[in-house]
């Protein structure tokens, strides 16, 4: 038996040729572009075949007659008993031209050089896409009841299957396979489309929720998927059986799934919490779709849907299969098949496969570099106050990754150790830079970012970690206005001079990166810290209104709600001592990770608590912070006395220990 493939390559393609490499004394003769050469040896590896029974023609999909020689032509005439179409564009995100190119004009090319070789014959690989989006169930022997072909993909479809059915002079059986996935029993596929667009909404579900917590999930109209060995294994079967031409056959699952079931399928096999309540997508079909149109064409609306869109990963084209309003008849496959052994799995016993291998091979993240050299190896990293504490632990990561480290603080002596000590730490190559800087001052902090356009033209990660913390109660501080004056000149406005002398050098650059070390005391309000708080407070509502106003230049922003810190800027509150504290370096991996992944927030999951508490609960919120401050007093320097040791109440003790590992 003598075969003639296109498409061989592809998904479904080299499979299918591998099958039919399986039967005794089968030559397959395939379709393949001269540029591909250097994928033949893999192809034959995977077939298991010599190049005796695996032959490469040479063409083109796009030229007529496939571009096949005139030679090719006269030694294939009258030699091919069965010729399969499997290459097209079944990508919904191309663009129209390229699928009219590939699946209507290469239909018809194949359709050409089948009836020149006349070839015994014709095997074409529709797809459910060409009966478009029709209203109830669509059976084998229906074409031209198909509706709503608007979609490139769905219209080239169609229009592909009837050349075959109006043009082909030869024997030919179309085929049209559901939404394929990966392999039943390994999970394998080269493809992520359709249904996998889901699965990287399922998998941050899965990192934000537990697998007990209940979750909703969207209803919708049905969608059918079927694993790729299963068509593969039907499409060979039905076409050694079929006798005679003019059929079609569903490679379907005879089930099919409601589009939430199929979530809460692959959710379950991701171990993501379990979907218990559904909302019907079709309740929004009562909205007029000239009303839908109109909101549309409204650039703000747009804007929102594409950055949603992109933001979750879905293809907008996708949002048509929510309520996709098909079924398919299959009782001309189930006839053909039975006996053979061959069936549509259920989606409940290989889905767990499907997702293992997507995760393992194919999630997007894998390809990443999430590494700090990958985020700024090379780049430009400003971090002020970078002559201890956070700021110098951070500072090493730099300069360790490759960055071009530049620090700044007010000590031009502790700045030459700082350089040392990173030098010691990263190597001595390591590209360190210092400049005496006090942020405070508008002149000081003018010169600073004039010397950084000069030598360095600019930056691309900024870090503003240069702060000052006091830790005293508004009732000590009423003859102390300046506290509040110093504290806001630093961490407010000095971290803004800072940010704005960058920010245009950045917006012109079209990338940059800011990241704010703000405070857990932001979210929960901490007592004791009034002055602090408040100027980290405005800090976060400037980064909040600016990341918004350039959200579209490339410029992103980070606010890290740090937790305490074991710094020298704490040494002097004894009190701390018990208390529970990040390291310096536990710190500089929250800003590493602030750089490499630009969340808009990062924040300790006590921050997030506090603040929700503050939002629901309001006055007990005020209750629960009352009394820790009430049990935990201020320092004897707060207090103005000059010696002593913090007394700690035996209930302040008692939390402390409650509330070890639990880093505030």
């Amino acid at each position: 038996m003598q075969y003639f493939v296109t498409g061989a390559t592809g998904f479904i393609g080299k499979r299918l040729v591998k099958k039919l490499l399986a039967r005794r004394g089968s030559t397959v003769y395939f379709l393949m572009r001269e540029a591909s050469q250097d994928k033949l040896p893999a192809l034959l590896e995977y077939w298991g075949a010599s190049p005796k029974r695996a032959i490469p023609v040479w063409g083109d999909l796009n030229a007529p007659k496939l571009g096949l020689s005139a030679t090719d032509l006269k030694a294939l005439k009258g030699q091919i008993d069965h010729a399969f179409h499997l290459a097209a564009v079944y990508d919904l995100e191309a663009d129209e031209e390229s699928q009219i190119a590939a699946n209507i004009d290469g239909t018809r090319h194949f359709v050409a050089v089948c009836q020149a070789l006349q070839v015994g014959h014709v095997h074409h690989v529709s797809s459910i896409a060409a009966a478009g989006l029709y209203e109830g169930v669509f059976r084998e022997d229906m074409f031209d009841e198909a509706e709503n072909l608007d979609h490139a993909y769905f219209m080239t479809k169609h229009e592909s299957e009837k050349i075959v059915r109006k043009e082909c002079k030869r024997p030919w059986t179309v085929y049209r396979p559901a939404m394929v996935v990966g392999d039943s029993q390994t999970g394998e596929t080269d493809k992520a489309d359709g249904p996998y667009y889901f699965f990287k909404p399922l998998q941050r579900l899965r990192q934000i929720l537990p697998p007990w917590f209940p979750a909703v999930g969207l209803e919708g109209g049905r969608v059918n998927i079927v694993p790729v060995d299963f068509v593969v294994d039907a499409l060979d079967h039905i076409a050694h059986r079929v006798e005679k031409g003019g059929g079609c056959f569903h490679l379907v699952d005879p089930k099919g799934y409601r589009v939430g079931d199929v979530l809460d399928i692959f959710g379950r096999a991701a171990h993501g919490p379990k979907m218990n309540v559904f909302i019907n997508a079709a309740l929004l079909g009562f909205i007029p779709k000239s009303v839908t149109k109109g909101l549309m064409a409204l650039a703000p609306v747009r804007r929102v849907k594409n950055a949603i869109m992109k933001d979750i990963g879905v293809p907008e084209d996708l949002l048509q299969f929510i309520n996709y309003p098909t079924r398919f008849d299959c009782r001309e496959t189930t006839a053909m098949l039975k006996g053979s052994g061959i069936a549509c799995p259920d989606l409940h016993d290989y889905a767990w496969r499907i997702w293992d291998y997507w995760e393992r091979h194919l999630d997007p993240d894998l390809h990443i570099d999430r590494s700090l050299r990958g985020a700024c190896g090379g780049k430009v990293v400003l971090v002020t106050g970078g002559s201890s504490g956070i700021g110098l632990a951070a500072a090493k990561k730099f300069a360790e990754a490759g960055a071009i480290t530049v620090i700044c603080a007010r000590d031009e002596a502790k700045l030459a150790e700082a350089v040392a000590e990173i030098r010691e730490f990263a190597g001595a190559e390591a590209q360190v830079h210092a400049k005496s800087a006090d942020i405070a001052d508008p002149d000081s902090c003018a010169e600073l970012v004039a010397w950084l356009e000069a030598d360095f033209g600019g930056v691309d990660f900024l870090i503003n970690n240069a702060g000052r913390s006091i830790r005293r109660a508004i009732e000590n501080s009423y003859d102390r206005f300046h506290d509040f004056e110093r504290t806001m000149q630093l961490n407010y406005f000095g971290c803004l001079r800072v940010t704005l002398g960058l920010l245009p050098g950045m917006a012109a650059k079209r990338k940059g990166h800011v990241v704010n070390i703000s405070s857990i005391g932001v979210l929960t309000n901490a007592p004791r810290f009034s002055a602090y708080v408040a100027s980290k407070a405005a800090l976060d509502a400037w980064t909040r209104c600016a990341a918004s106003e350039y959200a579209d230049t490339g410029v992103t922003f980070t606010t890290i709600n740090m937790p305490l810190v074991r710094t020298p800027m704490i040494a002097p509150t004894k009190i701390y001592n018990n208390v529970p504290t990040l390291s310096p370096e536990e710190a500089a991996d929250m800003v590493a990770q602030a750089c490499i992944a630009k969340p808009v927030r990062i924040a300790t999951r006590l921050g997030l608590t506090g603040q929700v508490l503050h939002a629901v609960a309001p006055r007990i919120a005020q209750v629960v912070m009352n009394t820790s401050f009430r049990m935990f007093p201020d320092s004897d320097a707060a207090k103005g006395d000059k010696a002593g040791k913090p007394q700690l109440s035996a209930e302040a003790v008692a939390l402390q220990q409650m509330m070890r590992g639990i880093h505030f």
